[in-house]
């Protein structure tokens, strides 16, 4: 019960005192344990459905230990919030962006750089590498989580409420949202924008209430979060790949005993595989949504000055973290076999 305690203490903040207290109730006939999802994803989304087959394949294999519970759409808090509360143990699993990983490990710096991967192929082949995912994956195990596996998040792009963004200079003065990370905040900076850090969560009311002039992010987001009723823009200047990643409770995946964490990884590997699926057929969708419902108006600009403002961004990590040089060069190894179409 002490434990307990502390779990509800971290979530109060939250606002999940009400879910907390159905698991952590000594009564009940139910004594398996509970594991505890979030993730800040509609319903319909590539990353909830993706879960929810995680969630089956789990209670499938080892249903009579463990209820697989999983939050969608910031039920559990912001990923900020979520990925705290996975550092303490008080959930087990969330879905966090890359950039706020950033933030607890340097290594992450490196899948945030604007035009690191040459094309979606060369993206999904690096990010299939063990050799490459290892090092970065394993880098927060002293924070007290861990990455499981990598979920596809597509293209970023960026949409606007009224402005065509056809080159840099049309970025010029607009306050942009960023993830709240320093790589995105320099991005935004050479290019001309206003960097305006903020939450998933908060950013379709600061778009409708025009306290920013856009956003950037995959397709999916003016559809499934509704930022497409505002923002009648969307520029294809693909300035990042960014995977979101599935992490882990330390001490959650270390206490798992050997065949059940053979199961877990099985899982993991089937959330991946279900969320790339998912994802081809969602952003199809979601660009006819957002074209034919929303009034989205989708445009193609040439991305090549965009990346060359971006360039200075690749050395200069390299500098500071050196020892991402032979993950960075595999990755242009990659780039080289699945160049851009445009190439």
């Amino acid at each position: 019960m002490k434990q307990c305690r502390r779990v509800l203490a971290v979530l109060v903040s939250t606002g999940l005192v009400a879910a907390v207290l159905s698991g952590c109730g000594a009564g009940g006939g139910d004594k398996r344990q509970i594991i505890r999802i979030g993730h800040n994803q509609a319903t319909d989304h590539p990353t909830n459905i993706a879960l929810m087959a995680f969630e089956e394949y789990i209670e499938e294999k080892l249903g009579d230990k463990y209820n697989v519970e999983v939050y969608p759409s910031e039920l559990l808090g912001s990923q900020t919030d979520m990925v705290q509360l996975t550092q303490t143990g008080a959930i087990d699993f969330c879905v966090a962006s890359n950039s706020i990983l950033e933030t607890f490990s340097q290594n992450y710096t490196l899948f945030n750089l604007p035009y690191l991967f040459a094309s979606a192929e060369a993206y999904h082949k690096s990010m299939d590498d063990p050799e490459i995912v290892e090092p970065i994956f394993e880098s927060t195990k002293q924070a007290g989580f861990e990455a499981v596996t990598w979920i596809d998040a597509g293209t970023r792009n960026f949409y606007t409420v009224s402005t065509q963004i056809e080159a840099p200079a049309d970025l010029k003065g607009l306050k942009i949202r960023v993830q709240q990370s320093p790589t995105n905040v320099e991005m935004m900076s050479l290019l001309g924008g206003s960097a305006t850090p903020m939450g998933f969560g908060d950013v379709y009311t600061a778009l409708q209430s025009k306290v920013i002039d856009g956003a950037e992010n995959n397709e999916m987001a003016l559809t499934s979060n509704g930022h497409g009723d505002v923002c009648k823009y969307y520029s294809y200047d693909m300035h990042q790949m960014i995977p979101d990643i599935l992490i882990g409770n330390c001490a959650f995946l270390d206490e798992l005993p050997e065949e059940e964490r053979e199961i877990f990884e099985e899982g993991f590997l089937l959330v991946n595989s279900v969320e790339r699926e998912e994802w081809v057929k969602a952003v199809e969708a979601a660009k006819e949504k957002a074209q034919n419902e929303q009034g989205v108006t989708f445009l193609y600009p040439d991305t090549k000055p965009f990346q060359e403002i971006c360039e200075p961004m690749h050395v200069d990590m390299l500098a500071k973290y050196p020892d991402l040089s032979p993950i960075y060069d595999k990755i242009q190894e990659y780039n080289a076999e699945y160049p851009s179409e445009a190439e």
